[in-house]
Formats: C-alpha cells, sequence, structure tokens
C-alpha cells in the first residue's frame, strides 16, 4: 500500500473544489495540493497561499495544464457543470485521475463522451455526490444492504429548496437560467436525491421514468403592485418583502455567501458597505426576484419504474420554509424514514406477535446525533464533504474505497435518470423508457 499522500491540483478553484481539497490541511498525509488552474488570478494566488505551492503551479486554463503533461497524481475539478468536458477530457486523456463535481454532464451525450474518455484511458475519475457520505444515508444503505427490511416495494424521497437557497441559486443566481448554465435545476439540485435513490435500489435498475413541473412563482406578472427592478433602489418593499436583497443578503451576510459575494473577491475582506454597494448594482443578486431571467422549474415531481416491479418518486419542492429532505422506504420485512437535517431515522420492522413493541411491529429509533451544516448553506453537508475526499484517496491508491464511492460508471444510471426526467416533463409528463 502507498502510504505517500495524493498530490492533487485543483482545476476550478472555487467554493466546492476547495472545500474537497481542504482534507490537505486536515489530513497532510493523505492528500498534498501541489497546482491550480483558473482563469480568476486571485483565485490562482489564493489557492496558491493557502496550499503553499510555488506560482510556476499556477495555470490560466485545463488546456494550459494539459501541455505541461502529468504534474501529480490527480485533479479536484470544481468547474462549473459546463464546462466539466472541456476541462476533464484533456486531462484524463493525459493521465490523471479525478474527483469531478457533479452532476458530471449537462446532458446524455456529454456524460457518454466522459465516460468514453475515462474507458479508454482506464482512468479512476469519482464524482462528488457527497450526500452517500453523510452519517444518515451511508447508516440507511447499510441497513437495506443487510436485508433488514426485506426487498424494497417502494422508495420516496422529498427535498424542499428553501425560498433562501432557491433565490440564492435557481432565481437570481449561477443556475437561474438553463441557456446560460446549460443545467435543469433537477440536475444541478437532485441529482444527489436521484443519484441516491438508484444507490439504495442498486440491486434493480430503471425501465421508466415520468415527470411533471414547471416555473409556478418568480414571474413578472406576480410580483408585488409597486415593485421595483432593483430591491435596493428603487423599490418601496424593501423592508417587507419575503424576498428582498436587503433581508436575504445584507442582513444574512454570511448564508450561502460563497455564491452571492462571488464577485467581491478581489476585495480581501469586503465589508457591509462593499456588500450593500453589490446590492445597488446591476448584479443579478440585486434584481426583483420577480424580474429576473430564471426559467428553470421550481418544483417538479419524478416517478419512477424498477425492473423488480419497485417504484420510486421524487418531489423536488423549491420556496419552502426551511430546507427538509426526506425519505421513505417500505420493504417486504418492514420501513424506514426519516429526516436528513435532524440525522434521525425510524425502522419499523414487521412483527405479528403479541410482544410487538406497538402491537404491529418492532420500533427503532436511530439518532446519529450529528451537528453542524447539513444543507451546504455554509459548506459541510454533515461531514460528508471530508469523507468523500477522503475515500477519494483510497479510491486513488488503489484501496478498496466505502460503499459510497462512486466512479463515473456507477454514477451514470442517476444522470440519466435525470435526463430522462427532464425529457418527459419537457414533454408533457409522458413516460421515457430507460
Amino acid at each position: 500500500m502507498n502510504n505517500k499522500p495524493v498530490t492533487a491540483i485543483i482545476v476550478g478553484a472555487g467554493h466546492r473544489a476547495m472545500i474537497y481539497s481542504e482534507l490537505a490541511k486536515t489530513n497532510p498525509e493523505l492528500l498534498k495540493i501541489v497546482g491550480v488552474a483558473d482563469p480568476n488570478p486571485i483565485k490562482r494566488q489564493k489557492a496558491m497561499e493557502h496550499f503553499g505551492f510555488s506560482e510556476d503551479m499556477c495555470f490560466e486554463s485545463a488546456q494550459e495544464l494539459a501541455k505541461k503533461g502529468r504534474l501529480a497524481d490527480a485533479i479536484i475539478n470544481g468547474t462549473m457543470d459546463n464546462q466539466h468536458i472541456e476541462t476533464a477530457i484533456p486531462l484524463l486523456d493525459v493521465g490523471y485521475d479525478m474527483l469531478l463535481e457533479k452532476p458530471f454532464a449537462v446532458n446524455e451525450e456529454e456524460a457518454l463522451k466522459l465516460k468514453e474518455c475515462a474507458e479508454k484511458n482506464n482512468s479512476k475519475v469519482m464524482i462528488c455526490h457527497v450526500l452517500r457520505y453523510t452519517p444518515f444515508y451511508y447508516s440507511i444503505k447499510e441497513r437495506i444492504q443487510n436485508g433488514e427490511i426485506g426487498d424494497i416495494i417502494n422508495i420516496q424521497t422529498t427535498e424542499n429548496v428553501s425560498y433562501h437557497h432557491l433565490s440564492t441559486s435557481y432565481v437570481r443566481g449561477k443556475w437561474a437560467n438553463s441557456e446560460k448554465c446549460h443545467t435543469s435545476m433537477l440536475l444541478a439540485k437532485c441529482c444527489h436525491d436521484i443519484d441516491l435513490m438508484m444507490w439504495l435500489m442498486s440491486e434493480t435498475k430503471p425501465t421508466q421514468i415520468a415527470s411533471f413541473g414547471g416555473k409556478y412563482q418568480f414571474k413578472p406578472e406576480n410580483a408585488p403592485e409597486g415593485a421595483g427592478n432593483i430591491c435596493m433602489v428603487d423599490c418601496p418593499l424593501v423592508d417587507t418583502c419575503v424576498y428582498s436583497t436587503k433581508r436575504l443578503y445584507i442582513d444574512h451576510p454570511d448564508r450561502w455567501a460563497f455564491y452571492v459575494w462571488d464577485s467581491l473577491e478581489h476585495i480581501d475582506n469586503p465589508t457591509i458597505e462593499d456588500k450593500i454597494a453589490l446590492m445597488k448594482s446591476d448584479s443579478p443578486y440585486a434584481r426583483c426576484i420577480y424580474k429576473c431571467d430564471n426559467n428553470v422549474v421550481d418544483h417538479q415531481s419524478v416517478l419512477v419504474n424498477f425492473e423488480s416491479g419497485a417504484t420510486g418518486t421524487h418531489n423536488l419542492v423549491g420556496g419552502s420554509s426551511q430546507s427538509m429532505r426526506k425519505i421513505h422506504i417500505v420493504g417486504t420485512k418492514g420501513e424506514i424514514f426519516g429526516k436528513f437535517e435532524e440525522s434521525k431515522y425510524t425502522v419499523l420492522k414487521i412483527n405479528p406477535s403479541p410482544d410487538a413493541h406497538n402491537e404491529e411491529c418492532d420500533v427503532e429509533e436511530v439518532d446519529l446525533n450529528i451537528k453542524g451544516d447539513m444543507v451546504g448553506a455554509y459548506g459541510g453537508h454533515g461531514g460528508g464533504d471530508e469523507r468523500l475526499a477522503a475515500d477519494f484517496v483510497k479510491f486513488i491508491r488503489g484501496e478498496t474505497p466505502s460503499l459510497a464511492c462512486t466512479s463515473i460508471f456507477d454514477s451514470m444510471t442517476g444522470h440519466l435518470s435525470v435526463y430522462k426526467a427532464d425529457q418527459s416533463r419537457e414533454n408533457g409528463g409522458i413516460p421515457v423508457k430507460f
């Protein structure tokens, strides 16, 4: 076994890549960051200073890096979804292994290109399905794998996206317009959830998928009477509207900060005055939420039919009071249900005997007692981020990775399911064969 740290170069030094790379600081025996490729000189400088590598290991693009040949063991690719083809393929062709942010491709054609590239080069490509690594979902997977609830009959998952997160990412933010980001909301937000469903149902494959959804709330015709265009400039409702930029981003300057204040990165420590100035500019985050160029859905339901005869549903609901992921799995011997943010779930096991806990079944309450940010508003995902990065090191070293490990080949079913769900939605809910 190789005990040397895996050497890696960051490509796309945004929030997610830096989070995974932090393993090099907390566990330097596992990972060493030796370079960065990013068109933004400020991001390159910050990465260089943080991880302590030299300026000759700073590159403006993945293409420039690829021309130098293989300079490390692996790439941590945190570029935007629609940049994965142009950044991943040249580096895989050079011989790098890769940790690639989800979704790894914006459509089926690009997904197949990346898969074929990984196959051709015998590359180890792991996809950042971080929720697999959280104790909540990992523990549920173990219970299912141990056969505790029998064969799965039905699986239900729900993701409620809070009004704040919906505004920040999908109405005003980077994933607001599919023509610009090339990613649907289901793909950008819920490829985690669909991947979890396919992972928990790994003994069978989907055969048919149907989906409905649309944009319900944030349209010009729904704007309150008298609403302005820039909340903190010309709107009389700035202190009362739930979606006022002042109330969301100035009164809560640290929530989803890595998105909102990205354009202030050239300022070492932006003051509240700097942030207020941004909210009075033409920044996408300064706009009235009802008058943005968003075209992605804010709610969507997905129905899956599996080879085994089991069924699955996923509901994406945007604009909720709080972020929330729920799951309910019914098997032939029992069921499991719980709420991710509470890090608690319940196991029910069929028991017709007189001494059953509640006259019909045995009940087990499981409290994993996980604290901290569970939804990613401040980074972390309940500890899943660091566990994923550590498992990537195992994967690269050729050691046996965890039950959660997702190679690009393991991730295909989940991604294809999302593409087909969106295809069905765009065609009025007509089922699509897998």
